[in-house]
Formats: C-alpha cells, sequence, structure tokens
C-alpha cells in the first residue's frame, strides 16, 4: 500500500458539515491502490466504554483522479461530537490505520489511544458553509449593459455609434446600452427561462465596460439613474429573477475624486494611504496601448494605470466599500454581489464583506472572480462560490480545443469536485464564455454542433450554470472587445434554431434543478479509445459520442434533448440526455 499517498485534514473539504445534524468526511489514497476503507468513529468520550472501533462503518468509493481515488461518508453523532480515524485494507492485503498522528498497525493499542483520532470537537451550525438553496435553482445571464440593448437614446453618450451586432467594436466605442434596454427585454429572458442576470458593472466610470470605478454610489449617466435602476430590479422580481451586481473593490479608476486628489496634493492627500502607492508624485509613462503601461509608481490591476489598486487593509477604505455594498442591496434588494478581481483583495477585508452581506439578507450570494484553486476564500466565511474557470476549461480543452484527452478531463473535473465541500460544488459558477474570453463559438471555430454538445455537457455538471449575452443566436467574437459585440435583436441576424436548443436546454437544467444540485457525477463509461462518455446525476443520465465515429446506443430511453441522433445512433459531436425507463 503507498501510504504516503493517504490524506485527509479536518475541517476542510475533508471533513466538514454538510446540515446542521450531518457531516461529510473524505479520504484521498493512491489511485487503484486500496480495496477498502472504514471509518472509526464515535463520541470522544465513550471510546473505552464503548469500544466504539469494533463497529466500523464502510466509506463508498467516489471520484478517481489520474493520481488519486477518493472515498467519502455521511455520518451523525448523537452528541454533536466526533472523533474517528480511517482503516484501510489494500489490493496487496496490508492492513492499517490512518490517524491524526500518522499511519499505524491496525491493532487495539493504537485504537484506545484518544489522541490518535481526528476530531470534529463540537458541530457548530454557526461554522458550518452556508449555501442558498434558490442559487441551486438558477440559470445565469450575463449582461455587459453598453451592447445588450439601446432603450433610451437620450442617455446615449457623446460619439455613440451606431448600433451594429456585426461591427467589431473597439476598446473606447460606445453603442447606447443600458438599463432600460434590459427591462425592454424581460420578455425575452423569460422566454428562454433565465431566472438570474449578472449585469457587469453599471456604476459611473470612464469606459465603456465600467471597470474603472469613478463613483460607486450612482449610476453611469449613459445607463439611466437609480429610479430606472429601481424599475428593473422590481421588474426582474415580479418575474422570479434574480439580480447581481459587479462590485469592482480591488481598483478605482483614475478619474474618481479620491484619486484626483492624490494628482492633485500628493503625499499630502488625505486619500494618500487609500491607494498601493510606491512613489510620490505619482505617474507612468504613456505607451501606444491605452490600457498598459509598466512603470507605474504606484500599484495598478493588472498594467492598466488608469485603474490604481486601493489600499483595503486600511480601515477607512473598508468602510467606504462596506458602505457601499450595504447601500445597494438595502436601497435596492439586490440578491447577489460578483466581485472583480476578488483574488487580489486581502482575506480581511472579505470576511469583514461576507459577514456585512449576511447581516443584511441571509440568503445572499457572494461570486468571486478567481480563475484558480479558490479553497482559501471558500471556508463559508469569505465567498459562496467563484467563477469555475478551472472547471469549464477542462470541458473545453476537451470538447473544443482537443488539446487534453478525455481522462485527463475527467481527471481534472473530478479533482476539482475533490477540492470544495459539496454544498460549495453546488453554487459554483460554470460559464463556456465571458466579457474576459472568446466566444464559445468562435473557439469552436463556428462549430456550432461542438457548441451544443458542449454547452449539454456543461449544463448537467454541479454548479450552477451561465449564458453570456447573445449565445443564445450564435453571438462570435474573438477576446475583447471583439467578444463584447452588440446583442442581435434584427431576427435577420439571430439563429432561431441555436435559441431554440439552448431554450430546451435551460427547462432540462431548471427542470432537474435540484437533482442536478445535490445527486452525485457518476461516469458509467469514459471510453477514451472511442470519445465516448455516459454520466448520471440521479434519474438523469447523458451519453457523449465526442469520438471520430458513429456509435450505437441501446437503451430504453426518455429523451429530453438530443442532437445528431438517428435511431439508435450517436454521430459524432452528437449526444442524448435522457430518462431512463
Amino acid at each position: 500500500m503507498n501510504t504516503g499517498a493517504i490524506y485527509h485534514r479536518p475541517e476542510s473539504e475533508f471533513g466538514y458539515l454538510y446540515t446542521k445534524e450531518t457531516m461529510h468526511i473524505r479520504l484521498q489514497v493512491a489511485k487503484n491502490d486500496v480495496a477498502k476503507v472504514e471509518l472509526l468513529a464515535g463520541d470522544p468520550y465513550l471510546l473505552d466504554t464503548e469500544r466504539w472501533f469494533e463497529q466500523p462503518y464502510e466509506m463508498d468509493f467516489k471520484l478517481q483522479t489520474e493520481l488519486f481515488d477518493y472515498y467519502n461518508i455521511e455520518i451523525s453523532a448523537k452528541y454533536k461530537r466526533l472523533s474517528y480515524m480511517f482503516k484501510l485494507t489494500g489490493f496487496d492485503g496490508s492492513i492499517v490505520l490512518y490517524t491524526d498522528q500518522g499511519i499505524f498497525p491496525a491493532e487495539e493499542t493504537y485504537y484506545l489511544m484518544p489522541n490518535n483520532y481526528f476530531r470534529m470537537p463540537y458541530f457548530h451550525e454557526i461554522d458550518r458553509f452556508k449555501a442558498p438553496d434558490w442559487v441551486k435553482q438558477t440559470v445565469w445571464y450575463q449582461i455587459f449593459p453598453e451592447r445588450f440593448a439601446n432603450g433610451d437614446q437620450s442617455n446615449d453618450p457623446e460619439g455613440v455609434k451606431d448600433w451594429n451586432p456585426n461591427e467589431v467594436p473597439d476598446r473606447q466605442d460606445f453603442y447606447g446600452g443600458d438599463l432600460q434596454g434590459v427591462i425592454d427585454h424581460l420578455d425575452h429572458l423569460q422566454d428562454l427561462g433565465i431566472n438570474g442576470i449578472y449585469f457587469c458593472p453599471i456604476f459611473k466610470a470612464n469606459s465603456n465596460h465600467k471597470y474603472d470605478t469613478e463613483d460607486y454610489l450612482h449610476i453611469d449617466p449613459s445607463f439611466g439613474d437609480k429610479e430606472i435602476f429601481k424599475k428593473l430590479v422590481n421588474e426582474c422580481h415580479s418575474r422570479g429573477i434574480k439580480v447581481m451586481l459587479d462590485a469592482v473593490f480591488n481598483h478605482m479608476g483614475d478619474t474618481s475624486p479620491q484619486w484626483q486628489d492624490v494628482l492633485k496634493n500628493g503625499k499630502n492627500s488625505r486619500y494618500a494611504d487609500w491607494f498601493q502607492i510606491n512613489e510620490f508624485p505619482v505617474s507612468y509613462t504613456e505607451t501606444n496601448d491605452f490600457e498598459f503601461s509598466n512603470d507605474a509608481t504606484y500599484d495598478t490591476f493588472a498594467f492598466t494605470p488608469h485603474m490604481p489598486k486601493l489600499n483595503t487593509a486600511n480601515p477607512e477604505v473598508q468602510d467606504f466599500l462596506l458602505n457601499i455594498a450595504e447601500y445597494w442591496i438595502k436601497e435596492f434588494d439586490i440578491d447577489a454581489w460578483r466581485l472583480d478581481v476578488a483574488n487580489e483583495v486581502d482575506h480581511h477585508f472579505w470576511k469583514r464583506f461576507r459577514r456585512r452581506c449576511d447581516r443584511l439578507k441571509k440568503d445572499f450570494y457572494i461570486l468571486g472572480e478567481i480563475w484558480h484553486s479558490s479553497q482559501s476564500w471558500l471556508q463559508g466565511d469569505e465567498f459562496t462560490a467563484v467563477m469555475n474557470y478551472s472547471y469549464t476549461d477542462a470541458i473545453i480543452g476537451y470538447f473544443v480545443h482537443k488539446n487534453i484527452t478525455l481522462d485527463k478531463m475527467v481527471s481534472v473535473i473530478n479533482s476539482q469536485l475533490m477540492k470544495y465541500r459539496r454544498q460549495t460544488n453546488q453554487m459554483m459558477f460554470n460559464i463556456l464564455d465571458s466579457h474576459d474570453t472568446p466566444r464559445i463559438l468562435t473557439v469552436a471555430q463556428d462549430d456550432k454542433d461542438i457548441v451544443k454538445q458542449t454547452m449539454a455537457f456543461t449544463y448537467i455538471q454541479p454548479g450552477v450554470p451561465c449564458l453570456y449575452y447573445g449565445d443564445e443566436y450564435s453571438v462570435t467574437g474573438s477576446m475583447d472587445p471583439d467578444c463584447r459585440r452588440c446583442m442581435p435583436w434584427g431576427i435577420e441576424d439571430q439563429d432561431q434554431d441555436m435559441y431554440a436548443f439552448v431554450k430546451n436546454l435551460i427547462k432540462i437544467r431548471r427542470d432537474n434543478d435540484m437533482e442536478l444540485s445535490e445527486s452525485d457525477l457518476i461516469w458509467e463509461l469514459v471510453d477514451q479509445e472511442n470519445g465516448v462518455i455516459e454520466l448520471q446525476r440521479g434519474n438523469l443520465k447523458a451519453f457523449f459520442n465526442a469520438g471520430a465515429k458513429a456509435v450505437e446506443f441501446n437503451k430504453d430511453k426518455n429523451i429530453l434533448l438530443s442532437n445528431l441522433v438517428n435511431e439508435n445512433i450517436v454521430e459524432p459531436k452528437g449526444f442524448i440526455i435522457y430518462l431512463e425507463d
């Protein structure tokens, strides 16, 4: 047995409260190395008298990666506290105990040592990761407001261009999209089945993307005003649609009054400590790229001199930002914040942010923009979820780019699921494209069948899906700003077949939302040679042919959605989502 691969960490994603009365416990072992894993668990104060280690619980094999196998068990405790260790039987016949103090022989001496056991000292409900149930039932729709719809031409910015969905926008182009335009098209979103809108920033800013905030307490005039935003939120809520705003708290725009005061007064500015300034006076060298300079005397988002980084360790900055977060929740009843560049803001601030939001709305959703492993932010006291780029990168890597194998995709997906608590996985934000990435259809080289297959696979995964505006009409676009084209509202620019497909897919997701959120992901078949995948999510099953040859599918089935299927033949790029009879 490879004992060096055995791993568990208490009070983490390997051991945590799932519900108020139940605990989930995981164990990692080497791949194909262990025949059986048993949990020896009981009350720490009854070890000697009840000898509960003599009645082990067998753990369930769950998922496998290219290196490890994972076992899991759900267990409760009468007195809301638990001691536990693991007994492992290897395929080589060896038997060991894995304990809080290492590996021991499976002998009574070591069973009776109280400090050998891992502990959940008490089931503290206040420490449990809380997952808002409404999120599990949500299909999100991301709107880049400047490009969604121009509903009020009276607020168009100077130099606005004609609305043209076929034009590639420049970085500093304006087309006049606004909040009234969103209100005008809520019927479209409702018909599609959307019940959550994620808005890119809507606050006053100099750019078309609004990630260079000038004033967090005012709607950008080119988008409308607070009255129209309140109307939009009320309209959404009356239709059962949740509203998520984008909070840019890592940095501020250089047109903000705070930064302008720094430019004017230098180190004597009352805002000098609001930013991460390395040298006064602040300066940078302009380049041919408006958004790039690598010699700024202050820290910025990336190398963008127009986005000076905030010093969120400063109590004044913390209070300023927390009051903003509170204002939009209290005054407008928003349901969620998406946090831009969340990984570059300190944990101390995000913990305060979480407490403030929870005080105002207990089922509030906090989504962090993080593109990498995010365990530190997902312990229950900071974010509810993150944008699940790592997960969907694996899906795109296999189905679209074809730069990883099927086995590798499955391994990465399983590894991502094992990084987080089960209730965290239920909240993760699954996207195939966004304002920060090329459009999925462009990545797929305009192959709509691949897009349909990839979307179908993504929408039945753990987590909640998000559709980027226009994907339902086959909008294309490479890296930004091209991926931020105007929404095609003229029927001549719309792909009605894709719209019907996306609408049906969203209906399947919403009709089976709790099943797809709470059931296990079971890989029934992973055939790398032929590119065939069968998977199960509760009563829902799916079959995907990502290979080069047509394959047979001979099961009784109640088909919910399919593509490139002829009777029992599934063509390459084809799939079936079904309920088994």
